[in-house]
Protein backbone atom coordinates (compact mmCIF):
# COMPACT_ATOMS: atom_id res chain seq x y z
CA UNK A 1 0.00 0.00 0.00
CA UNK A 2 0.80 3.23 -0.74
CA UNK A 3 1.56 5.88 2.09
CA UNK A 4 0.78 9.74 2.24
CA UNK A 5 3.00 11.80 3.37
CA UNK A 6 1.61 12.67 6.91
CA UNK A 7 2.18 16.31 8.64
CA UNK A 8 3.74 15.79 12.19
CA UNK A 9 0.91 15.99 14.79
CA UNK A 10 -1.63 14.20 12.55
CA UNK A 11 -2.94 10.79 12.83
CA UNK A 12 -5.20 8.49 10.87
CA UNK A 13 -8.35 7.29 11.71
CA UNK A 14 -10.96 5.10 10.08
CA UNK A 15 -13.60 8.73 9.73
CA UNK A 16 -14.86 10.90 6.71
CA UNK A 17 -15.74 13.86 8.28
CA UNK A 18 -17.06 17.38 6.82
CA UNK A 19 -16.92 20.27 8.11
CA UNK A 20 -18.84 23.11 6.40
CA UNK A 21 -17.97 22.12 3.72
CA UNK A 22 -19.40 24.75 0.37
CA UNK A 23 -18.75 23.62 -3.25
CA UNK A 24 -19.25 26.11 -6.57
CA UNK A 25 -19.44 26.41 -9.96
CA UNK A 26 -18.78 29.59 -11.44
CA UNK A 27 -20.40 32.31 -8.65
CA UNK A 28 -23.43 29.85 -7.99
CA UNK A 29 -23.09 27.85 -4.83
CA UNK A 30 -24.49 24.22 -4.97
CA UNK A 31 -23.73 23.00 -1.84
CA UNK A 32 -23.74 25.03 1.46
CA UNK A 33 -21.89 24.61 4.46
CA UNK A 34 -22.60 20.71 5.23
CA UNK A 35 -21.60 19.18 8.29
CA UNK A 36 -21.67 15.57 9.10
CA UNK A 37 -19.63 12.26 9.38
CA UNK A 38 -19.04 8.77 8.69
CA UNK A 39 -16.72 6.03 9.97
CA UNK A 40 -15.34 3.15 8.31
CA UNK A 41 -17.95 0.26 9.11
CA UNK A 42 -20.72 1.81 8.64
CA UNK A 43 -22.98 2.43 5.26
CA UNK A 44 -23.99 6.46 4.76
CA UNK A 45 -27.17 7.03 2.68
CA UNK A 46 -27.30 10.62 0.87
CA UNK A 47 -30.86 11.19 0.10
CA UNK A 48 -33.07 14.40 -1.27
CA UNK A 49 -34.53 15.44 -4.25
CA UNK A 50 -32.99 15.91 -7.46
CA UNK A 51 -31.10 18.68 -7.62
CA UNK A 52 -30.29 19.32 -3.86
CA UNK A 53 -26.54 18.67 -4.54
CA UNK A 54 -26.67 14.71 -3.76
CA UNK A 55 -23.84 13.89 -6.64
CA UNK A 56 -22.11 17.39 -6.13
CA UNK A 57 -21.26 16.98 -2.59
CA UNK A 58 -20.01 13.10 -3.32
CA UNK A 59 -17.41 14.20 -6.23
CA UNK A 60 -16.30 16.94 -3.62
CA UNK A 61 -15.71 13.98 -1.05
CA UNK A 62 -13.64 11.68 -3.56
CA UNK A 63 -11.32 15.07 -4.43
CA UNK A 64 -13.09 15.32 -8.03
CA UNK A 65 -14.26 18.93 -7.29
CA UNK A 66 -12.81 21.37 -5.09
CA UNK A 67 -14.80 22.94 -2.07
CA UNK A 68 -14.86 25.30 0.74
CA UNK A 69 -14.04 24.20 4.12
CA UNK A 70 -13.28 21.29 5.18
CA UNK A 71 -13.33 17.01 3.99
CA UNK A 72 -11.58 14.36 5.86
CA UNK A 73 -10.98 10.95 5.17
CA UNK A 74 -8.71 8.85 7.48
CA UNK A 75 -8.21 12.03 9.03
CA UNK A 76 -6.35 13.83 6.32
CA UNK A 77 -7.61 16.48 4.08
CA UNK A 78 -9.21 15.30 0.97
CA UNK A 79 -7.73 18.30 -1.42
CA UNK A 80 -4.44 17.30 -0.25
CA UNK A 81 -4.12 13.51 -1.21
CA UNK A 82 -1.55 12.38 -3.57
CA UNK A 83 -3.83 11.05 -6.19
CA UNK A 84 -1.84 7.59 -5.97
CA UNK A 85 -2.95 7.30 -2.48
CA UNK A 86 -6.48 8.19 -3.17
CA UNK A 87 -6.76 5.25 -5.71
CA UNK A 88 -5.45 3.13 -2.56
CA UNK A 89 -8.04 4.35 -0.39
CA UNK A 90 -11.18 5.13 -2.33
CA UNK A 91 -13.19 3.54 -4.63
CA UNK A 92 -15.84 5.65 -7.06
CA UNK A 93 -18.40 4.58 -8.64
CA UNK A 94 -20.03 7.55 -10.74
CA UNK A 95 -23.78 7.59 -12.39
CA UNK A 96 -22.39 6.85 -15.72
CA UNK A 97 -19.06 5.52 -17.09
CA UNK A 98 -18.43 6.13 -20.94
CA UNK A 99 -15.93 3.42 -22.57
CA UNK A 100 -15.28 4.04 -26.20
CA UNK A 101 -12.67 1.55 -27.38
CA UNK A 102 -14.43 -1.97 -27.66
CA UNK A 103 -12.76 -3.61 -23.95
CA UNK A 104 -13.90 -6.81 -23.29
CA UNK A 105 -15.58 -7.32 -19.42
CA UNK A 106 -12.35 -8.84 -18.21
CA UNK A 107 -10.81 -5.86 -19.49
CA UNK A 108 -13.00 -2.87 -17.61
CA UNK A 109 -12.76 -4.84 -14.70
CA UNK A 110 -8.77 -5.46 -14.41
CA UNK A 111 -8.57 -1.61 -15.13
CA UNK A 112 -9.23 -1.28 -10.95
CA UNK A 113 -6.17 -3.54 -10.05
CA UNK A 114 -4.10 -0.80 -9.90
CA UNK A 115 -1.18 -2.51 -8.03
CA UNK A 116 0.62 -3.96 -11.87
CA UNK A 117 2.68 -6.77 -9.67
CA UNK A 118 -0.14 -9.14 -9.51
CA UNK A 119 0.43 -12.26 -11.93
CA UNK A 120 -1.91 -13.30 -14.53
CA UNK A 121 -3.45 -16.11 -12.80
CA UNK A 122 -4.06 -13.76 -9.62
CA UNK A 123 -5.47 -10.78 -11.76
CA UNK A 124 -7.91 -13.17 -13.69
CA UNK A 125 -8.98 -14.81 -10.36
CA UNK A 126 -9.41 -11.40 -8.82
CA UNK A 127 -11.57 -10.54 -11.70
CA UNK A 128 -13.89 -13.34 -11.58
CA UNK A 129 -14.32 -13.54 -7.93
CA UNK A 130 -15.05 -9.77 -8.55
CA UNK A 131 -17.64 -10.87 -11.21
CA UNK A 132 -19.27 -13.73 -9.63
CA UNK A 133 -20.06 -11.23 -6.57
CA UNK A 134 -22.16 -8.57 -8.73
CA UNK A 135 -23.87 -11.43 -10.57
CA UNK A 136 -21.91 -11.69 -13.50
CA UNK A 137 -20.03 -14.50 -13.41
CA UNK A 138 -18.93 -15.90 -16.81
CA UNK A 139 -18.96 -12.58 -18.33
CA UNK A 140 -15.31 -11.89 -18.97
CA UNK A 141 -15.25 -12.27 -22.83
CA UNK A 142 -18.61 -10.61 -23.61
CA UNK A 143 -18.38 -7.21 -25.02
CA UNK A 144 -18.63 -4.31 -22.70
CA UNK A 145 -20.83 -2.20 -24.95
CA UNK A 146 -22.79 -5.21 -25.52
CA UNK A 147 -24.07 -5.34 -22.45
CA UNK A 148 -27.37 -4.09 -20.87
CA UNK A 149 -27.19 -0.47 -18.87
CA UNK A 150 -27.71 -2.55 -15.98
CA UNK A 151 -25.02 -5.33 -16.96
CA UNK A 152 -22.65 -2.26 -17.77
CA UNK A 153 -23.40 -0.79 -13.72
CA UNK A 154 -22.37 -4.02 -12.37
CA UNK A 155 -19.53 -4.39 -14.08
CA UNK A 156 -18.54 -0.80 -13.14
CA UNK A 157 -19.06 -2.08 -9.71
CA UNK A 158 -17.03 -5.03 -10.11
CA UNK A 159 -13.74 -2.94 -11.20
CA UNK A 160 -14.68 -0.50 -8.17
CA UNK A 161 -14.49 -3.49 -5.69
CA UNK A 162 -11.36 -4.83 -7.01
CA UNK A 163 -9.57 -1.59 -6.95
CA UNK A 164 -10.67 -1.07 -2.90
CA UNK A 165 -10.72 -5.20 -2.68
CA UNK A 166 -9.74 -5.83 1.13
CA UNK A 167 -11.35 -3.27 3.48
CA UNK A 168 -8.84 -3.57 6.38
CA UNK A 169 -5.55 -3.55 4.69
CA UNK A 170 -2.60 -4.69 6.95
CA UNK A 171 -0.54 -1.63 6.39
CA UNK A 172 -3.20 1.69 6.25
CA UNK A 173 -6.23 2.94 6.97
CA UNK A 174 -9.19 1.47 6.23
CA UNK A 175 -11.04 1.66 2.74
CA UNK A 176 -14.22 3.31 1.39
CA UNK A 177 -16.63 2.72 -1.57
CA UNK A 178 -17.81 5.91 -2.76
CA UNK A 179 -21.46 4.78 -5.06
CA UNK A 180 -23.87 7.43 -7.08
CA UNK A 181 -26.97 5.83 -7.12
CA UNK A 182 -25.56 2.43 -7.63
CA UNK A 183 -28.99 0.57 -8.20
CA UNK A 184 -30.71 2.69 -10.65
CA UNK A 185 -30.44 0.79 -13.78
CA UNK A 186 -30.98 -2.57 -11.88
CA UNK A 187 -34.11 -4.56 -11.35
CA UNK A 188 -35.01 -5.51 -8.12
CA UNK A 189 -33.21 -8.20 -7.38
CA UNK A 190 -30.34 -7.19 -8.60
CA UNK A 191 -30.85 -3.96 -6.44
CA UNK A 192 -30.89 -5.64 -3.30
CA UNK A 193 -27.61 -8.28 -4.04
CA UNK A 194 -25.61 -4.87 -4.64
CA UNK A 195 -26.80 -3.14 -1.80
CA UNK A 196 -26.07 -6.17 0.70
CA UNK A 197 -22.60 -6.62 -1.08
CA UNK A 198 -22.46 -3.00 0.20
CA UNK A 199 -23.47 -3.75 3.45
CA UNK A 200 -21.17 -6.60 3.80
CA UNK A 201 -18.42 -4.28 2.92
CA UNK A 202 -19.27 -1.82 5.74
CA UNK A 203 -19.21 -5.01 7.75
CA UNK A 204 -16.07 -6.27 7.04
CA UNK A 205 -14.63 -3.07 8.41
CA UNK A 206 -14.48 -0.83 5.19
CA UNK A 207 -16.45 2.66 4.67
CA UNK A 208 -19.31 3.29 2.03
CA UNK A 209 -21.57 6.09 1.09
CA UNK A 210 -24.21 6.32 -1.14
CA UNK A 211 -26.23 8.26 -2.84
CA UNK A 212 -29.43 7.25 -3.35
CA UNK A 213 -33.41 7.47 -4.52
CA UNK A 214 -34.97 5.01 -3.25
CA UNK A 215 -36.40 5.44 0.54
CA UNK A 216 -37.00 1.92 0.93
CA UNK A 217 -33.77 0.75 0.14
CA UNK A 218 -32.27 3.19 2.53
CA UNK A 219 -34.21 2.22 5.32
CA UNK A 220 -32.99 -1.26 4.55
CA UNK A 221 -29.64 -0.60 4.34
CA UNK A 222 -28.60 3.04 5.78
CA UNK A 223 -26.26 2.96 9.37
CA UNK A 224 -26.29 6.69 8.56
CA UNK A 225 -28.57 9.19 6.91
CA UNK A 226 -27.88 13.02 5.43
CA UNK A 227 -30.56 14.42 3.87
CA UNK A 228 -30.04 17.53 1.46
CA UNK A 229 -32.37 19.99 0.37
CA UNK A 230 -31.44 22.61 -2.21
CA UNK A 231 -27.83 21.83 -1.28
CA UNK A 232 -28.42 22.14 2.40
CA UNK A 233 -28.31 19.64 5.28
CA UNK A 234 -31.62 19.27 6.32
CA UNK A 235 -30.69 16.25 8.60
CA UNK A 236 -28.45 13.83 9.71
CA UNK A 237 -28.49 10.85 12.05
CA UNK A 238 -29.06 7.77 12.28
CA UNK A 239 -31.37 5.37 9.99
CA UNK A 240 -34.07 5.39 12.87
CA UNK A 241 -33.67 9.25 13.68
CA UNK A 242 -33.91 10.43 9.99
CA UNK A 243 -36.16 7.90 8.23
CA UNK A 244 -39.38 9.74 9.83
CA UNK A 245 -42.02 10.60 7.74
CA UNK A 246 -43.00 14.93 8.65
CA UNK A 247 -39.08 14.69 7.66
CA UNK A 248 -39.25 13.09 4.85
CA UNK A 249 -42.28 14.93 3.50
CA UNK A 250 -40.27 17.87 4.14
CA UNK A 251 -37.42 17.34 2.39
CA UNK A 252 -39.44 15.90 -0.74
CA UNK A 253 -42.32 18.68 -0.62
CA UNK A 254 -44.54 15.59 -0.88
CA UNK A 255 -46.27 13.96 1.85
CA UNK A 256 -45.17 10.42 2.61
CA UNK A 257 -46.03 7.89 5.51
CA UNK A 258 -44.08 5.11 6.93
CA UNK A 259 -46.06 1.31 7.68
CA UNK A 260 -44.80 -1.15 9.90
CA UNK A 261 -44.01 -4.14 8.46
CA UNK A 262 -43.25 -7.03 11.00
CA UNK A 263 -39.70 -8.36 11.07
CA UNK A 264 -38.88 -6.08 8.37
CA UNK A 265 -37.53 -2.71 7.98
CA UNK A 266 -40.64 0.57 7.65
CA UNK A 267 -42.19 0.77 4.44
CA UNK A 268 -42.04 4.19 3.16
CA UNK A 269 -45.30 5.47 0.58
CA UNK A 270 -47.03 8.39 -0.68
CA UNK A 271 -50.34 8.95 1.64
CA UNK A 272 -53.13 8.00 0.14
CA UNK A 273 -55.29 10.37 -1.41
CA UNK A 274 -52.40 13.36 -2.15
Amino acid sequence: MLHQPVSEGVSLTSDLVLDRASVSVGRTQIVKDISCHARAGELLAIIGPSGSGKTTLMRAMTGEMPYAGAIRLAGLEVSGLAPEFQAELRGVLPQASQISFPLNVSEVVGLGLIDRRRGRQERSRRIADALGRVGLAGFEGRTYQDLSGGEQQRVQLARVLCQVWDPLPADGPPRWLFLDEPVSSLDIKHQYQIMRLAAAYAARGGGVVAVMHDLNLTAAFADKVLVMRNGERLAFGTRDEVMQPELLSKAYDFPLEIIPHTGARPVIVPMEGE
